[in-house]
């Protein structure tokens, strides 16, 4: 697979990284262990090698399993990990505070089955611990050879810029597709003025993009989506049009949706890397495949048409999950 610089950092990565959240959390029941360390290391196979955890992800039973799968690979992958929430419960509130993110790192390396890791990312901002003294938290475990790569997830251009000044960030992740583009105004032009790579999570719209999800869907219980008013069946009736437009592009590119998804993500800057997440091999390896995947500017043309065209239905988050991001 081709790989891709985050920013002027020097960390390359694969086009497409893993997300692995879903294995374990998020989209109902957990995958079966072997199934799941199974398909990590297919990923690694094909020519990924960056994966996505974070210890709130179970808690704590994706960083192992990740861990597990690709501790026979050692450095040739790059793991990515969190820290940022009390307790690694995303309901219990934010908590960055320095004591915090050294007991987290501790935590996360044994469970990962590393001596360092690789990219550590904020998960959410702490609006009670100043991001200059979280920045300084994460340079020196940098310092200490704990850590390699400082990140944020959902920061708001304000912190990004603060928290840059004390320490670089190498990447910021943050949910951005065909679907949610509010990145674009303000956030990706800091990131390019910066030189910081950008890891959109959800970037096939939590499966939406991928047309395999209509108004009559049903979701397992646990299902994230199930809380989620764009997945409420008026606002998947109502956004049906987009993918009915992708899909007919992606038909004319002998492609598929989830296809044209990626490469148009992949062809907005080249330190944009996607971290599609999936249990199912098939998908891994189509999500995959869409890493050589070249639209003509016309094919371009025709996709920010047809968004142009269409106005998205539903929040992407609850109220209670909204509050938390960062502006």
């Amino acid at each position: 697979m081709n790989r891709r610089m985050l920013g002027t950092s020097g960390l390359e990565v694969s086009a497409i990284g893993l997300g692995c959240m879903g294995l374990s959390t998020g989209y109902g029941p957990p995958t079966d262990r072997d199934e799941a360390i199974a398909l990590i290391r297919r990923a690694v196979e094909l020519g990924v090698t960056l994966f996505d955890t974070a210890e709130v992800y179970g808690p704590f039973t994706n960083e192992s399993l990740v861990g597990e799968a690709l501790q026979p690979f050692g450095d040739a992958v790059v793991i990515a990990t969190k820290f940022g929430f009390e307790n690694a419960d995303a309901r219990a509130g934010v908590d960055s505070r320095p004591a915090t993110i050294r007991a987290v790192c501790e935590a996360s390396l044994k469970r990962l089955r590393r001596d360092v890791i690789d990219l550590f990312y904020q998960h959410r901002v702490d609006p009670a611990v100043p991001i200059e003294e979280v920045a300084q938290t994460v340079g020196a475990l940098i310092r200490e050879g704990k850590v390699r790569h400082f990140g944020l997830s959902e920061a708001g251009v304000a912190t990004i810029r603060r928290a840059h000044a004390v320490q670089r960030v190498t990447a910021l992740q943050s949910e951005y597709s065909l679907w949610w583009r509010e990145p674009e105004a303000a956030i990706l032009p800091v990131l390019a003025e910066l030189g910081i790579g950008f890891v959109p999570f959800s970037p096939l719209g939590r499966g939406f993009l991928t047309g395999t999800i209509d108004a009559a869907t049903s979701f397992a219980p646990g299902d994230f989506r199930t809380i989620v008013p764009r997945f409420a069946p008026d606002a998947r009736r109502a956004n049906q049009a987009l993918v009915e437009r992708l899909t007919a592009i992606a038909r004319r590119l002998g492609v598929t949706p989830a296809q044209v998804a990626l490469a148009w993500l992949l062809a907005r800057a080249p330190w944009i890397v996607p971290i599609p997440g999936t249990t199912r091999r098939h998908r891994l390896e189509e999500n995959v495949a869409a890493a050589s995947i070249v639209l003509a500017e016309a094919d371009r043309q025709a996709i920010d048409a047809a968004l142009a065209a269409i106005a998205i239905t539903g929040e992407r988050y609850p109220p209670a999950l909204a509050a938390r991001i960062d502006r």
